[in-house]
C-alpha cells in the first residue's frame, strides 16, 4: 500500500521534477493569497455594521477565513496537479516502465477538464462542510480530511489513467482499485494540511498515482 509513496518519494531528486515543483509553488502561492483576499473580503461584508452581533460575525468569520485557506487549499492543489499530470507521469514511466508504449488516452481538453471539474466540486463540498468545523471542531475536521481524501486519491489517479485510457475504462478501474486510491489520497490530504508539505503534493500525488495504475496487479 505504502509502496507507491516511497516510490515516489525516490524520484523526487529527478531533474523533471522541478519545473513542476517551482511552478506548483508559485501557482499555490498566488492561489493562496487570491483565496485569503477573497475570503476576508466576504467575512468584513458579512461583519459588517455594529453591535454584539456583528462582533460575533467577525470572530467566527476569523475562524472561517484559517478553514476555508486551511481547507480549500487542496481542491487548488488538485487543479494545480492536473496542469502537470502529463510530465511527471512521463517522468516516472521514463525511470519506472520503459517498456511502455506513447500514453493514447483522452484528449488534453478532457485530461484538464476533469482536473478541474473535480477541484470545483470538491471547493463546493468543502465550503458547505466548514460550518461543520465550526460547530463541531473535531468531527469536522475528520470529515473534512476524509473528503479532501477521496477527492485527491481519485482526481490524481483519474489525471494519470486518462493519459492512457478513455474516461469509462478509467472510473471502472478507479472503482476496483478504490480502497488503494483512497489510502494514498488519505496520506496526501494530510500532507494538503501541512503548510511547506503540501507544495509537495501535486508532483508527489502525481507520480505516486502512476504507480498505483501500474503496481495494480501487484
Amino acid at each position: 500500500m505504502l509502496a507507491p509513496l516511497f516510490l515516489a518519494l525516490g524520484q523526487l531528486g529527478d531533474p523533471a521534477f522541478r519545473r513542476p515543483l517551482l511552478l506548483g509553488a508559485l501557482l499555490a502561492l498566488l492561489g493562496g493569497i487570491a483565496l485569503a483576499a477573497g475570503v476576508s473580503w466576504g467575512v468584513g461584508w458579512l461583519a459588517g455594521g455594529e453591535g454584539w452581533l456583528a462582533s460575533l460575525a467577525a470572530a467566527a468569520g476569523g475562524l472561517l477565513v484559517i478553514l476555508a485557506m486551511w481547507w480549500l487549499f487542496v481542491p487548488m492543489l488538485l487543479a494545480i496537479a492536473s496542469i502537470f499530470t502529463d510530465g511527471v507521469a512521463a517522468a516516472v514511466e521514463r525511470r519506472h516502465y520503459p517498456a511502455l508504449p506513447p500514453p493514447h488516452g483522452a484528449s488534453t481538453a478532457v485530461q484538464a477538464w476533469a482536473g478541474v471539474k473535480l477541484a470545483l466540486q470538491m471547493a463546493a463540498l468543502t465550503i458547505v462542510m466548514l460550518p461543520l468545523s465550526l460547530l463541531i471542531p473535531v468531527i469536522g475536521a475528520v470529515a473534512l480530511w476524509a473528503v479532501a481524501a477521496v477527492g485527491l486519491g481519485e482526481g490524481l489517479f483519474q489525471g494519470v489513467a486518462l493519459r492512457r485510457m478513455a474516461p469509462a475504462p478509467a472510473k471502472a478501474l478507479a472503482r476496483s482499485l478504490r480502497t488503494r486510491i483512497w489510502a494514498v489520497g488519505g496520506v496526501f490530504a494530510l500532507m494538503g494540511a501541512v503548510p511547506v508539505l503540501n507544495l509537495l503534493v501535486p508532483v508527489l500525488g502525481t507520480a505516486a498515482m502512476v504507480h498505483v495504475l501500474y503496481r495494480a496487479g501487484r
